[in-house]
């Protein structure tokens, strides 16, 4: 075998000591594989003193993460610190200055300078990898990047976030609350103290913009992601849509048309015949349609030390064997500069449930604001006789209708004395 792949490990938290175990226990079949060991020679994180439950006596400690970049004994630096800007990017920035690959799991700083780090591992002619950024474990972007490279894609969809799709399929099973099953996630480990980062859609967002960029050839454009989460999506809402055929799922979607590059973040009701209605607990799952390969589906682990750390050196195997090309599978001056679609126009079924108070005209007021704007109601549902505080959930079902025209029956309803709280409108796949 020839030299090894020496390694420089900024970030030692659950993923950065997932990817140590991980090089420990199968470092002769890496070997085997890559063609040449893969060694980490130097490390740094913010505590020197922290036990890890992994053996660092071994390898050089560099206090200063930047300075990895700069590391005599380094071919490639991994970066696992996390954060869009900050001493991530000014480790990535420096190691590619440098001339060294650089592999990150950071879908943030991928989703904001991806487009900046790529073309400067281009002017290097080094790797830019970052296959732990999106999914975890599943080699979704590799299997876009490589398996899918032949095809037109007109599509790659689907759950991008473990800790909602916890929440979810919790609240499914068990007809509890929203607020009661994050608390457990939270206490499980699997939503952070503060979770609006995933519970609003954003980490879903940066996600998506990634596998858009390669999927369509286009310019990461996370600006353009219309994002929102399911903070209100309520226990009523999951038994609605099981009654209807659905299961609530956040989806991550993106199509690029000529009226633009659509990229959405938002919760959706699923057929029960659909693959991804059968995605549970913390699970990630993303669908792409390609014109000759048809549907795929990439399923699996989409976060944790394992799955994670499985990635990250699954891009380091890449760069051991020389195998890496354009970070975003096509040169970065290739990558087109799309506008993002004007989704009004987009024709789809749409979900709406309403709380009213349970008073005669309700029904009527409702109606009313969605025939105005344009949009029929295939279904409407009132559920019970009222609670404790005279309110009611009303559901309606609309057909096939312009986003545009539902979002109008929706402004005329605001401000209604009839409702109470904001409508949830939800798309329908």
């Amino acid at each position: 075998m020839t030299e090894p792949l020496r390694i420089a490990l900024a970030g030692l938290g659950t993923v950065g000591a997932g990817v140590v175990r991980l090089l420990e226990a199968n470092g002769a079949l890496i070997a085997r594989r890559a063609g040449r060991p893969i060694e980490i020679v130097a490390i740094s994180a913010r505590d020197r003193s922290k036990d890890r439950g992994v053996d660092l006596l071994r390898f050089d400690w560099i206090d200063d993460t930047t300075s990895l970049a700069s590391h005599a004994g380094a071919d490639v630096v991994v970066e696992l610190v996390g954060g869009s800007d900050g001493p991530a990017l000014t480790l990535a920035r420096a190691t590619l200055k440098a001339g060294k690959g650089f592999v990150t799991a950071n879908k943030a700083m991928i989703a904001h300078h991806g487009l900046e780090l790529a073309r400067a591992a281009e002017q290097a002619n080094v790797a830019l990898k970052f296959e732990a950024a999106v999914a975890g474990g599943i080699p979704v972007i590799k299997g876009l990047r490589e398996g899918m490279a032949a095809n037109e894609i007109a599509r790659v969809y689907g759950i991008l976030n473990g800790t909602c799709n916890f929440i979810l399929s919790k609240m499914e099973a068990e007809g509890r609350d929203f607020a009661d099953v994050l608390a457990e996630a939270q206490a499980l480990g699997f939503a952070e103290s503060d979770p609006s980062f995933d519970i609003d859609g954003i980490d879903a967002a940066h996600k998506l913009s990634i596998l858009a960029s390669i999927a369509f050839g286009t310019q990461p454009a996370f600006a353009g992601v219309v994002a929102s989460g399911i903070r209100h999506v309520i226990a009523a809402d999951i038994a609605e849509a099981a009654a209807l055929g659905y299961r609530i799922r956040l989806l991550g979607i993106a199509e690029n048309g000529p009226h633009g590059l659509f990229q959405r973040v938002h919760p959706h009701l699923v057929p029960v015949s659909h693959p991804l209605a059968y995605v549970t607990g913390a699970t990630n799952a993303v669908v792409a349609e390609g014109n000759f390969v048809g549907r795929l589906l990439f399923q699996g682990a989409g976060a944790g030390d394992g799955p994670t750390a499985s990635a990250v050196v699954a891009d380091l195997i890449d760069i051991a064997r020389g195998e890496y090309g354009p970070a975003f599978a096509m040169p970065a001056e290739a990558l087109a500069e799309q506008q993002s679609a004007d989704t009004g126009e987009r024709r789809a079924r749409a979900y709406v449930r309403f709380m009213v108070e349970d008073r005669v005209g309700v029904l009527a007021e409702i109606a009313a604001a969605m025939r105005d704007a344009g949009v029929s109601i295939e279904s409407l549902i009132q559920r019970g006789t009222g609670n404790e505080d005279g309110n009611v959930l009303v559901a309606i079902v609309t057909h096939e209708a312009p986003e545009r025209s539902v979002a109008q029956a929706l402004e005329r309803l605001r401000g209604s004395q009839s409702l109470v709280g904001q409508p949830m409108w939800m798309h329908i796949l």
